[in-house]
């Protein structure tokens, strides 16, 4: 996510540099929310007894952590770095790394179009709740051009400077997006129907597209889908989700799709 989002939500992963270690915790900075603070309590940084905190984070560290609790009113957000496996931190660390030089590639054509501060948001807005990140703006964008500008509303004045920093920009001859879908079900042996499930779910192809589903932590499931273009990848996106649910349902489970943790 970005800054622009007030705080995140629980189950997020984020990104997060630890400004203050102390012996019964750390104190961070949510670096994609503005800098607000959140906390480590010394019992979600490690599994099992911690001799020496500095053993596990430190001041300066980049860490990627999950939230468990927001309490936005007092400006709290509880936090666990013991509950990102290394896989889900190397995805993250890459996914907020592309995200902060998409952010740089807005700074380009906002200043060459002349945007005010209020305006560059707008647009950093639109992309983020059509695609869930600025990167996955600009790759569609590359792609599909002025129609994927006009369907995220920028107005013809900025359309042309953002168009022209991602075609300088984007590379990438594919897009990549990810959902989650929560599962579950009352039955004792839930766990090979998941599996049923899932296998069901990803033979739904298409050419040039391929469909990966990974467990995230219970109920969770994350479903990422590579394509030539955004509209393709959104598609099979949903599709993959929705047979996922009805294929659960079969087994007197239930399941619940979100474009985003």
């Amino acid at each position: 996510m970005t800054d622009e989002y007030e705080y995140p939500e629980v189950s997020e992963l984020v990104v997060c540099t630890v400004r203050e270690v102390m012996n019964f915790g750390a104190f961070v900075e949510l670096d994609e929310y503005g800098s607000k603070e959140g906390l480590i309590h010394i019992s979600e940084i490690a599994s099992g007894w911690i001799k020496h905190i500095r053993d596990h984070i430190r001041e300066g560290q980049k860490v990627v952590c999950k939230v468990l609790h927001v309490d936005a009113p007092k400006g709290h957000v509880d936090l666990s770095f013991k509950d990102v496996n290394k896989h889900q931190r190397r995805e993250k660390v890459q996914a907020w790394k592309n995200e902060q030089k998409a952010l740089k590639w807005m700074d380009i054509a906002a200043e060459s179009a002349e945007m005010s501060q209020e305006e560059r948001q707008n647009v950093v807005r639109s992309a983020v709740n059509k695609y869930g990140s600025v990167h996955d703006a600009f790759e569609d964008i590359s792609l599909r051009g002025n129609d994927a500008l006009h369907e995220m509303g920028v107005e013809e004045k900025y359309a042309e400077a953002v168009l022209k920093v991602a075609e300088d920009n984007v590379k990438s001859s594919h897009v990549e997006i990810t959902g989650y879908v929560d599962i579950t079900t009352p039955r004792p042996d839930g766990v090979s129907f998941i599996k049923k499930t899932f296998k069901a779910a990803e033979r739904i192809k298409e050419d040039d597209v391929d469909v990966s589903v990974t467990y995230v932590g219970a109920p969770t499931y994350r479903i990422h889908v590579k394509a030539l273009d955004y509209k393709t990848a959104e598609n099979i996106l949903k599709a993959t989700a929705e047979k996922a649910i009805k294929t659960i349902e079969k087994y007197d489970g239930s399941g619940a799709f979100r474009r985003h943790v």
